[in-house]
């Protein structure tokens, strides 16, 4: 199966990729995407029927760690002490974004 782009294929897909090709470069394209999409093509020619689906490879159950709490013998006023601006237990920092 031969998947040929017409030079209008390529034209239209650089414009909405908004990038600018010489003739020279929607010839190369043409070639260059049609063989990817031949090659694409060849992948629906391969027998999967006794694959199973997987949704992963690496038969992990899961990478994440528990989370556990560390003592690191400092209190919260300890940490506090150093904090330049705050209210209470809640350290102020400047305003990033603008109600509108």
């Amino acid at each position: 199966m031969s998947n040929n782009l017409s030079s209008s294929d390529i034209l239209k897909l650089a414009k909405l990729s908004k990038l600018v090709l010489s003739d020279e470069e929607v010839i190369e394209m043409q070639k260059e995407l049609s063989q990817i999409l031949d090659f694409v093509s060849k992948l629906s020619e391969a027998d999967v029927k006794d694959i199973k689906p997987t949704d992963q490879v690496t038969n992990l159950t899961t990478v994440l760690r528990s989370d556990k709490n560390i003592d690191y013998g400092y209190g919260l006023e300890d940490l506090m002490k150093n904090v330049p601006n705050r209210d209470n237990d809640f350290i102020k920092v400047p305003r990033m974004l603008q109600e509108s």
